[in-house]
């Protein structure tokens, strides 16, 4: 199959599952550095994974964000929520327009390249607290690509529907080394454990009946 496809690549869980689900027709994996606790953390684990698969990886500043948008994600380990991921815990987290913005730099790359997808690892669990996770923002967004580019570049979201203890049971049988992910939004060395995104990684461990190899402080 040809490589017709850039991926948004966090270094995350479910992202990093797209990288080895779909790998065959990803042409290169696009990271952004939007100035997030976590994003040095996550980047690094993005650039391994892309030279295991032997995957260009690029690395785009969006430095702006972290000087102009507001979000809990961009302020600071101490601002971010210790309790369930669930929509009144963790709103503060929500990036303005996050995707959208990484999506049109995505798309004017693909096009750029001869391109003709754009891959993004949103998953059920987002959509009550991310709006820009939601399908019909990703129908939406797609659309709005397939028309403003000549060669018509759309969306792939495979995950839209999936719950992330599904995406790790999908990993799994991919031989995805998940040890080499990073979710916490604290951004510290090792996971905290405690702020809501470790809570949801562990829990999709749990659900898919895995082993959790991240390394936690607690």
């Amino acid at each position: 199959m040809d490589k017709d496809s850039i991926l948004i690549l966090s270094g995350g869980l479910d992202s990093t599952t797209l990288l080895h689900y779909m790998k065959d027709r990803i042409a290169c994996a696009l990271s952004f550095d939007y100035g997030s606790n976590h994003n040095s953390r996550e980047i690094e684990c993005a650039s391994w994974h892309c030279k295991e698969l032997g995957i260009q990886h690029i690395v785009i500043p969006l430095g702006f964000m972290k000087d102009y948008f507001k979000s809990s994600l961009l302020e600071g380990a101490g601002n971010i929520p210790k309790d369930e991921y669930d929509m009144e815990n963790m709103k503060s987290t929500v990036v303005p327009f996050r995707n959208g913005i990484m999506l049109s730099v995505a798309c004017g790359l693909a096009e750029s390249r001869g391109l003709s997808h754009v891959m993004m690892a949103n998953h059920g669990g987002d959509h009550s607290i991310y709006p820009d996770c939601r399908p019909e923002f990703t129908k939406a967004m797609s659309e709005a690509m397939k028309a403003g580019t000549y060669n018509g570049v759309t969306l792939i979201d495979p995950f839209t529907h999936k719950s992330k203890g599904d995406i790790a049971a999908i990993g799994a049988k991919l031989g995805v080394d998940y040890s080499h992910t990073y979710s916490c939004y604290c951004g510290g060395e090792k996971h905290c454990g405690t702020c809501a995104t470790c809570r949801e990684r562990k829990e999709a461990f749990r659900v898919a009946g895995l082993e959790d190899p991240t390394d936690y402080e607690e």
